[in-house]
């Protein structure tokens, strides 16, 4: 069956170490997918996920239009995070294990990650919709996202490494398009 992420019931959120010393979260308010899912052979369920770098917001206005320029995102030329994934893995107990390709800044990657569907259920328009959450953790270094300062006492102002927490909601495509 095919389905539409919800992005008003759903949550693509990334944290940072900032200073070595406290995590800054922050997240996108702006994305869209769709999803692909073959109850019968899981393995020919599909992902396509595209997010807005611009809608990008950690509670300080400095910090997100820093992050939407060179410096990071550079979103006036690099608008859009892609994932489409490319095998879906059922791992058993609702886990399964999803690779495909992550574009950020220009760079395509392989990424592999973890989703578990936590329900299936109707909503209160009678739509099928499922549940999942994920997690992973992602070197920025690896997509061009270098910036940073070197601190007195040693490390860096901005971890390379950023944890990524999904929790997704996906309504039938049927039903919303009716």
């Amino acid at each position: 069956m095919a389905y539409n992420i919800d992005s008003s019931h759903s949550l693509v959120e990334f944290s940072v170490k900032h200073m070595m010393v406290t995590t800054v979260k922050g997240r996108f308010t702006r994305f869209q997918g769709d999803v692909e899912i073959n109850e019968t052979t899981p393995a020919d369920s599909k992902v396509d996920v595209v997010i807005e770098t611009a809608s990008v917001t950690t509670g300080d206005e400095n910090r997100d239009k820093h992050l939407r320029s060179g410096d990071f995102f550079e979103s006036e030329k690099y608008p859009t995070i892609t994932f489409h994934s490319k095998q879906v893995e059922p791992l058993g107990n609702e886990t399964y294990r999803v690779t495909g390709d992550f574009t950020m800044h220009g760079v395509t990657r392989a990424l592999t990650f973890d989703i578990t569907r936590e329900g299936v259920t109707k909503n209160m328009k009678g739509e099928a919709l499922h549940g999942f959450s994920g997690a992973l953790t992602i070197s920025r270094k690896d997509f061009g996202l270098e910036w940073n300062v070197a601190l007195e006492s040693g490390g860096w102002l901005v971890s390379d490494q950023v944890k990524i927490s999904l929790e997704v909601e996906v309504v039938d495509k049927a039903a919303v398009a009716a």
